[in-house]
């Protein structure tokens, strides 16, 4: 039985660290928000200007001029503050995030991710993608290891425009974890979601994964 897609966000906040500044992209990366161990100090920042992110709010009480970048509404906290996307860019581009988890529509076994549109279909642009994948300490892909046809999106190289080259350091799908071993310049698998067989992994991975 695969991983649901709350049980990957809990799985990805597994690498959350007391301390970190922490950016999460549009889709299944923003449940990761709920799933923050407790007594764990997380800050959470959003490209469109907001530092120190509450959770979601609850029905009836949402405030449609507190948005992420993903134009859910969410709340404050004590902490949070407000700033221009110059700042939040910079920010990101600075160095000062510590992790960023994305979500994806192609991941190639080199690290390179496909993440912002697809050719022919109507897209607002690419966001906040191109610069958290260069300028964040560490990158984490999370999504659906295959697409709505079956096949796998975790392949042997993109075949959708890039958002990024080389950056991704982990991959976490419905299927497993796979944790990028650079002196191989390949991926891992390190864990598999409870009943899922490696023979289904192995069938559904394009990427030349290690397994053993």
């Amino acid at each position: 039985m695969s991983w649901t897609r709350n049980e990957m966000a809990a799985r990805a906040a597994q690498e959350l660290e007391d301390g970190f500044y922490v950016n999460l992209g549009i889709g299944i990366p923003t449940l990761v928000a709920n799933h923050i161990p407790d007594g764990m100090s997380v800050t959470l920042q959003s490209e469109n200007g907001m530092l120190g992110m509450g959770p979601f709010p609850i029905a009836g009480e949402e405030d449609a001029d507190l948005i992420n970048a993903g134009k859910q509404t969410i709340t404050t906290l004590p902490k949070s503050s407000f700033f221009d996307s110059a700042t939040s860019f910079a920010m990101i581009r600075g160095g000062h995030i510590d992790l960023s988890i994305l979500g994806a529509m192609e991941v190639a076994e080199n690290g390179d991710i496909a993440n912002w549109m697809i050719p022919g279909k109507m897209v607002k642009g690419m966001g906040g993608a191109m610069d958290l994948v260069a300028g964040v300490k560490r990158c984490i892909a999370l999504f659906d290891h295959t697409n709505k046809r079956g096949e796998s999106k975790f392949i042997k190289a993109c075949t959708l425009p890039l958002t990024g080259q080389n950056c991704i350091d982990m991959v976490i799908t419905d299927l497993g974890v796979f944790e990028r071993d650079k002196a191989h310049n390949q991926f891992r698998l390190q864990e598999l979601a409870p009943k899922v067989t490696l023979d289904e992994v192995k069938a559904k991975t394009e990427a030349d994964v290690i397994f053993e």
